[in-house]
């Protein structure tokens, strides 16, 4: 694990993902310690959608592993400021604007159903989040 400089920030690079392991100590944390686990505090980052290429409207995004867009950690504040798509919203929406390869796909580029649960908690989240 690479650690900043004060030792209290670090960041683990894994290729693969082991659920078989993390699940028991997830298990184990909550049941025998009390500790949440996946639980945030708070928002402070989100994935938002990046043009792998360049988008033309009409196009309907293929979403995670997909061919045309990737996720790109962004701070909270930069997403809400750009009116960024979460990545996990991209798959199956088409796009009203043309995206250049590498520009952010923001909610105002792409048609939603305003009537998924995932859209209307996420609407909700960016709502308290602006207060």
């Amino acid at each position: 694990m690479r650690t900043d400089e004060t030792g209290r920030y670090g960041s683990l690079y894994r290729p693969y993902h082991m659920i078989g392991l993390e699940l028991c100590i997830s298990i184990v944390s909550a049941a025998v310690r009390g500790e949440a686990t996946g639980c945030p505090a708070g928002f402070r980052g989100d994935v938002i959608s990046v043009a792998k290429r360049a988008l033309k409207a009409g196009e309907v995004l293929d979403g995670e592993g997909g061919y045309m867009v990737h996720g790109k950690l962004a701070p909270a504040e930069t997403s809400l400021k750009f009116g960024a798509l979460p990545m996990g919203l991209a798959s199956g929406v088409k796009l009203c604007n043309d995206i250049p390869q590498g520009g952010v796909v923001g909610w105002d580029d792409v048609e939603v159903d305003d009537s998924v649960l995932a859209v209307q908690l996420r609407r909700e989240l960016e709502r308290t989040m602006r207060g």
